[in-house]
């Protein structure tokens, strides 16, 4: 028996583990953005598919000998890409789009393993179903969950923290060699077991005399399967989507609804009882109503300390609901891989349907309005024999439907504007009338930009970017003319303000989205004395590119939400940047955040190429201003010292363990504040 337990988590955990691995290896290589990651992201949730569907197949169509021969080869196979470490000569040279290029390098560098991975669980525990008379085979679906949960815990909190990357994945390799002997073991194991022996009615009991004892599963019963599946998924990322992006931009809080899913199925499949439909269902209807509530009170009533725990808690409830029906519904055994396939299909269904259909066809984060009236419906059609609650549960989803019309019409109130791609939600929010009117640009919780339109400050550089700033000082310093200067982060344009005639300003921006509504919602750009360039795309892959620029200015501003992009603040991004700038020129780093110290990371780069690096921190103009943190890094130490920056100045004091950040090694946890 432990064979077998330690096949599954093991498995598990290599298998969650290896996502970060591989994917912090290569974002430095195609840009640290989100359709980098949902790349990633597919290829895994189509390989994890695959895998289930290779172990149903397999159990049902070949003897348990034939199944434990093709397995083992396979995985003897896999030891030859060993170790996972992604070749550079990936890394693309062009502009080309990386989406085929990237899924080649996954699937020539961790294909096998991690499908042979995915595979794990339901094909053990078929063998393990074979082998154990009377043992509860769906247990060891909760030690997968377990083992899931372990990595992705261990991974931000300790690996990442103390190893480098190349590292990680040398380790992660011997380890996977661990896994194979142990797995190869675990079927050859189940084979020799399976003569004469098959699964009953009741999940995992073995009585050779009640072999049809069990009916197969209906396509109804399936499908019920898949749609529970589904929509724990569903509400899972959009949860996180919501209280990430809308309620609060702190760094790993999409930890937290993600243990507590994971924490379900390992409660419900435990097989003590845990879930009981009649402690469940009622929190499970006043936390869909209570989430609905919620969209619409963030306009002003709910705060931080509320919204939170409230969705954490509701998301647990609802998942222990979805996942406790499906632990309920759960086939015997012998149907155990079938069951495992709908519930990775329904997985797959509803990350696709919000990681790649939902920025396509809502203008802003309608899918968790979408999961909750779903989830209402859903639980009404399950518990339709019981008159009362069904009736009570369509009573509470459509008290979640009055709030999810509220929650609309607040997203229209004062919005000009509000439009969606990979990178997230954009709304331009206009404030007062007339002269007075102030239009802004948010991103969720996070402000990119504010315009004011009295004739007076029109053109006058607001929010992070006034005069006594750390950037606004940088110009005042800098009074050669032509002035060029580079410009990481476009927001609404604003630095465009500080343009002469002669100068040049190129920004560079990763969203088109970002770049359209500066040019049409702002005019900032259109009304600069500078010559405007624009570069649409990752700015880090596009400096690579780009012959040297001699910039005398490179603002770096791309650091303010929780999901900063790490490969611009490492070494070899810092090498980039040098190769455009002039040799007196300054790189001015926007370190503004709520939860996150930068200061010093910075610091330690800049004592790394030896360079000056010095903090301007700046409260802004009362009205229209906001407080602002900026590092200027430097080796014309006389600008330093020149009369806009005079006493204006502080030196960063940086960690003694803080060691500088690379493409192979970042630590968020020695800079949270």
């Amino acid at each position: 028996m432990l064979l077998f337990a330690a096949t599954i988590f093991l498995s598990a955990f290599l298998l969650f583990l290896v996502q970060p691995i591989i994917a912090k290896q290569i974002l430095p290589w195609f840009g640290g953005s989100p359709s980098v990651w949902n790349t990633c992201m597919v290829f895994f949730q189509t390989l994890l598919l695959a895998g289930y569907a290779y172990s149903d197949w397999t159990t049902r169509r070949l003897t348990p000998r034939a199944q434990a021969i093709l397995h083992a080869l396979l995985l003897a196979v896999s030891l030859a890409v060993l170790p996972i470490a992604a070749d550079a000569g990936w890394k693309p040279a062009g502009d080309e789009d990386p989406v085929w290029r990237i899924l080649a390098l996954l699937t020539l560098t961790i294909g096998l393993p991690y499908f042979l991975l995915s595979s794990t669980g339901p094909l053990v525990q078929a063998g393990f179903a074979r082998r154990y008379r009377g043992e509860r085979v769906y247990r060891l679906f909760a030690l997968s969950n377990f083992g899931s949960m372990l990595a992705l815990l261990a991974y931000p909190f300790v690996i990442e923290t103390v190893i480098t990357t190349h590292i990680q994945a040398i380790t992660w390799s011997v380890a996977y060699v661990v896994y194979a002997v142990l797995c190869g073991a675990a079927v050859i194991v189940s084979a020799r077991s399976a003569q004469g022996v098959a699964v009953t009615a009741a999940a995992g009991d073995f009585s050779p005399a009640r072999t049809d004892a069990a009916s197969p599963p209906t396509l109804a019963d399936q499908a019920v399967w898949l749609a529970l599946a589904a929509l724990g998924t569903t509400l899972l990322l959009s949860v996180t989507n919501h209280i990430t992006q809308n309620v609060a931009s702190i760094p790993l809080l999409w930890l937290a609804p993600l243990t507590l899913y994971l924490l379900s199925f390992i409660l419900c499949f435990e097989g003590r009882g845990w879930y009981r439909r009649s402690l469940f269902v009622g929190p499970f209807l006043a936390g869909i109503a209570a989430m609905a509530w919620g969209l619409q009170a963030e306009g002003g009533v709910l705060d931080i300390q509320t919204a939170i725990p409230l969705y954490l808690v509701a998301l647990f409830v609802a998942c222990m609901f979805f996942h406790g029906e499906l632990a309920q519904a759960k086939p015997a055994a012998r149907y155990l891989t079938r069951f495992y396939l709908m519930i990775s299909l329904g997985g797959a269904i509803g990350g696709m349907f919000v990681g790649l259909v939902a920025p396509r066809i809502f203008v802003a984060y309608y899918e968790l309005p979408v999961a909750l009236m779903a989830g209402g419906l859903l639980g009404a059609w399950i518990l339709r024999r019981l008159r009362m609650v069904a009736l009570t549960t369509i009573a509470a989803t459509a008290v979640a439907g009055f709030y999810v019309v509220q929650y609309h019409r607040y997203l229209a109130s004062d919005t000009v504007l509000t439009t969606r791609d990979f990178f997230g939600v954009l709304r331009v929010q206009d404030t007062g009338e007339g002269d007075e009117r102030v239009r802004r640009l948010l991103n969720g919780v996070i402000m990119h930009g504010r315009q004011a339109f009295h004739p007076e400050l029109r053109n006058k550089p607001l929010s992070y970017y006034g005069m006594s700033s750390g950037i606004g000082r940088t110009f005042q310093a800098l009074q050669k003319k032509p002035l060029k200067m580079g410009v990481i982060g476009l927001g609404a344009g604003t630095l465009a303000a500080y343009g002469r005639r002669g100068d040049t300003f190129r920004f560079y921006d990763i969203s088109p989205k970002v770049m359209e509504i500066a040019r049409r919602d702002f005019t900032y750009l259109s009304d600069s004395a500078a010559a405007i360039e624009t570069v649409l795309g990752d700015a880090r892959l596009a400096m690579e590119r780009e012959p040297p620029q001699g910039y005398d200015i490179i603002v770096v501003d791309a650091f303010s939400s929780d999901a900063i992009p790490v490969h611009l603040i490492t070494l070899q991004a810092l090498d980039a940047y040098l190769r455009h700038l002039a040799p007196d020129g300054v790189i001015a780093f926007h370190v503004t955040n709520r939860y996150l110290d930068l200061r010093f990371v910075v610091k330690r780069l800049a004592d790394e190429r030896g360079m000056q690096a010095a903090l301007v921190s700046d409260d802004g103009d009362p009205e229209h201003g906001a407080s602002t943190d900026w590092v200027l890094v430097t080796r014309n130490g006389a600008l330093l010292q020149t009369t806009p920056f005079k006493e204006a100045t502080e030196e960063i004091e940086t960690p003694a363990r803080l060691r500088p950040w690379t493409d192979d090694f970042s630590n968020l946890f020695q800079v949270l504040k």
